[in-house]
Parts: C-alpha cells; sequence; structure tokens
C-alpha cells in the first residue's frame, strides 16, 4: 500500500501530524504500536494531570477550617480517583480514534519497521510513501545501580497503575515525573522521600524557583535530598524496600513500602530496523536538524525520539513544521521559546532562558520579581506562596524569561510566551491593560519592580 505521508507512532506529535496531513489533503498511514495517544496521554501528561487536580482537592479540603468549615472530615476512595483518571483517559483516546476515522487516515494497529528508506513492514505487510515521519516518542528510563532491576521498583506507568495509597514512597529522581508524582502521594497521606542526584530539584528550572518549591514542598512533609547519589536497592524480608544513598560523603538509607524510579526518558529507537533506511541514530536519540529531517532526506523524526526536547507540545509543533517542510512552506515557530511546568501544589512555569543561562551566555539581563501574597485574586483563593521572576535582555529591555512558582503558574507561563513572541518589551508589557483583580497582575508588578 502507498501513501503520501507515513507517520510512525501515534503520540500526540504523530496523530496531530497525522490529522494536520489529512487536512492539507494527504493521505497517511499511522501506524498505532499500542495505545492511540501514546505515552502522554495513557501514562504521562494527562493521566498524571488528573492525579495532580485530586491532590489540589484533597489539600484543600484538609485546609477547610481556612474557608469555614470547622470539624470538616472526609475519606479519599482512591479506587474513584483511579476510576476517574481512566474515564478521562478513554474519552481522550475516543476522540482522537473518531478524528482519525472522520479524517480518514489509514490507521494500523501494529508497530513498523524499516525494510529500506521508502518501506516499512508491519503485521507482515508492506507500506510504502514519499515521506516518513518517525514519531515513536520515549521509554522510562532506570539507574544502572544494585537493584534497579528487582520487581518492587516501579517506573511512572507502573505507578499510575497501582490501586492504593502508599504508606511510604521513595522516589529517585527529583525532575518534573519524580516532584509531580511526590506533591501528589504526598497530599494523598504517603510520607515522601526524593533522593535527587543534581544540587537542586527540577534542574532546568531557575534555581531561585527551584529552592523556593523544595522549601513548600518541605512545609507540606516532603523530605527532599538533594545532592545524593542512590547506589543500591534492596527488598527487605517485610516486603519495603530499602535504598542506599550517598550524600556530602557519608552513606545513608531510607526505607519504604514503595519505590519509583523517575530518572528520565530515553528515546524509543529499537525495533524500528533504522540500519535499513540507512537512518543514523543513537541511545541518545535520531539526529535531525532545524527542519526535523534526519540524514536521510525524505525521512523525519519528531518528539521524544529526536530527544531535542521532550515534551508534548513540542513534538506537535515539530511535526507541523516537518509537514511545511514537505510541502516547501516556512512557518515562524520559535522552538527557543517554549512553555514548561510542573504540576506541582504549588506548581511551576517557565519559559525562555534562566538566570544562569544568562550568564553562561554573556546576556546582560535587568530582573524583576514579585511574590502572590501581594496579588489580591491569590490571596482570595487562599493561595499566597509563589513568586514570578522575569528576565529583560539589557540592551533592548526584550523579555527572555520567566520562572513562576504559585497558583496558575502554568497558564502564566503560557501568557509570557505569547509575549516573548511578539518580542514584547518592558515598556510594551507595561502599556498592556492587565485586569482586575486576577493572577496575571503578578505579572505586570513584576515588570515595575525591574531595576
Amino acid at each position: 500500500m502507498h501513501s503520501d505521508i507515513i507517520i510512525i507512532g501515534a503520540g500526540p506529535g504523530g496523530y496531530e501530524t497525522a490529522l494536520a496531513a489529512a487536512k492539507r489533503g494527504k493521505s497517511v498511514t499511522l501506524f498505532n504500536g499500542d495505545r492511540l495517544g501514546g505515552t502522554c496521554l495513557n501514562e504521562g501528561c494527562i493521566p498524571t494531570k488528573c492525579l495532580c487536580r485530586n491532590a489540589e482537592v484533597v489539600s484543600t479540603m484538609r485546609e477547610a477550617d481556612r474557608f469555614g468549615m470547622d470539624d470538616f472530615t472526609f475519606v479519599l476512595d482512591y479506587h474513584k480517583v483511579v476510576e476517574r483518571k481512566d474515564e478521562v483517559v478513554s474519552t481522550l483516546r475516543e476522540g482522537i480514534d473518531s478524528m482519525l476515522k472522520s479524517a480518514k487516515v489509514n490507521v494500523v494497529n501494529a508497530m513498523a519497521s524499516f525494510k529500506d528508506a521508502a518501506t516499512v513492514v508491519a503485521g507482515g505487510e508492506e507500506y510504502t510513501a514519499d515521506d516518513i515521519i518517525i514519531a515513536t516518542g520515549s521509554d522510562s528510563r532506570s539507574l544502572p545501580i544494585e537493584g534497579h532491576d528487582l520487581d518492587c521498583v516501579k517506573d511512572s506507568t507502573a505507578m499510575l497503575a497501582i490501586d492504593y495509597i502508599p504508606e511510604s514512597l521513595t522516589i529517585i529522581g527529583g525532575g518534573v515525573i519524580g516532584m509531580e508524582f511526590a506533591s501528589v502521594f504526598a497530599s494523598f497521606g504517603s510520607k515522601v522521600t526524593v533522593i535527587e542526584f543534581m544540587k537542586q530539584i527540577l534542574p532546568p528550572f531557575d534555581s531561585d524557583i527551584s529552592k523556593r518549591l523544595k522549601q513548600a514542598l518541605g512545609k507540606r512533609g516532603i523530605d527532599i535530598i538533594t545532592s545524593a547519589a542512590a547506589k543500591k536497592i534492596e527488598k527487605l524480608e517485610d516486603g519495603t524496600v530499602a535504598v542506599t544513598y550517598e550524600c556530602k560523603g557519608k552513606e545513608e538509607r531510607v526505607v519504604s513500602t514503595d519505590l519509583l524510579m523517575a530518572v528520565g526518558r530515553a528515546p524509543r529507537v529499537a525495533g524500528l530496523n533504522l540500519e535499513a533506511a540507512g537512518v543514523e541514530y543513537s541511545p541518545k536519540g535520531i539526529p535531525v536538524d532545524d527542519m526535523m529531517r534526519t540524514n536521510v532526506p525524505h525521512i523525519y523524526a519528531i518528539g521524544d525520539v529526536n530527544a531535542r526536547m521532550m515534551l508534548a507540545h513540542v513534538a506537535s509543533y515539530q511535526g507541523v513544521r516537518a509537514m511545511n517542510v514537505i510541502e516547501g512552506k516556512e512557518d515562524n515557530i520559535r522552538f527557543d521559546i517554549v512553555p514548561s511546568a510542573v504540576f506541582t501544589v504549588p506548581e511551576c512555569g517557565m519559559v525562555g532562558l534562566t538566570e544562569e543561562q544568562c550568564k553562561a551566555q554573556g546576556i546582560a539581563v535587568r530582573k524583576g520579581q514579585s511574590f502572590f501574597r501581594a496579588n489580591g485574586k491569590s490571596l482570595a483563593l487562599g493561595e499566597p506562596d509563589g513568586l514570578v521572576k522575569l528576565l529583560f535582555r539589557k540592551d533592548d529591555d526584550v523579555l527572555v524569561g520567566a520562572h513562576i512558582m504559585g497558583v496558575e503558574a502554568a497558564d502564566l507561563a503560557q501568557q509570557c510566551a505569547d509575549m516573548m513572541n511578539r518580542n514584547m518589551t518592558l515598556h510594551d508589557i507595561e502599556d498592556v491593560i492587565f485586569g482586575h483583580p486576577t493572577v496575571s497582575e503578578v505579572i505586570l508588578t513584576a515588570c515595575h519592580a525591574v531595576k
């Protein structure tokens, strides 16, 4: 069977690109090796956000007396939490299936591998196309330490599948995945310990935001140990799990009922038989240029598999870029301006350069900060904990970085991304009317505080 475009992988990058290609009049064959929606929908972004929302509700209920509800009690039924998560995922998956059918995308429910540069094989059938897009995503990584392969070591997928609240939980890794699970299960009542190798949690985030989040989560009972290297995992006779780690030259040990390994993700390249197509790759992923082309001109790689930036929305826009290249169109997508967030309680959002990156690149900046405790809407919501840090390039006052911790931080980071895409200066932003009372006024207040 021949198509204009073959897409291998049905995560956000794959299925959204398939829909966009079909809308542009292309015939598309989409290979779905697992479940529609990929990791993001089934084992990542969406199910974790469902749990994050439950955690927010539980956290609010635990402080019901602040809102005038005395002697308020409740019982958390985790089975219902899981049911709600599964229902949301199922609804969205069915919606994707319906959209693909309406767009007449040929969906093949099998994993494809290359026979040659123009042909893939799946389920014993051969398929050809003028252009091929690889969008196979990524898999959970694991540390190569003693005990890493024990059955008591859970990855994020396994953690989402449990039907109970751990009495205690140790998390190896203080990145986005680790900190979201830490925040969720601490809210549900687990005693949580996080072991992070780097000197700060959320290594990609600005250090001021990271430090403030660590303090906020510490107040909620989460024990966060940074600059700590996990050395060994043991399953004890009573069924608990022990993690030995080294911190400041000393070996320590933490014991818990459950253990999550959250040390990042690795591009999924196994099984594609990329050699047959002549596509260069390594365990670090498939190298691509800014047009998303591999070393084979008509074969593209988008999303986690190229490891440029492992975010679902990046995969989607890399798919748009690949489609535009195929059709000979230009676009103005700014891949240097990508908002990202971590849905802890409180949540964090960021876009652009951190202060550390600006220093490393020799970019002089002016900085403005504001605090959520001075924002009327935040106080009314009962969410006074938070910080906004804006960075403006000194030579022209253009906004180059925004770093936020607090209620609605993810949406505020998106607002800053909108402004950065328009190269707005400090004075441009100050001329924008911000609604009152809104949380977004913390951005304007930070602008007024620039020195």
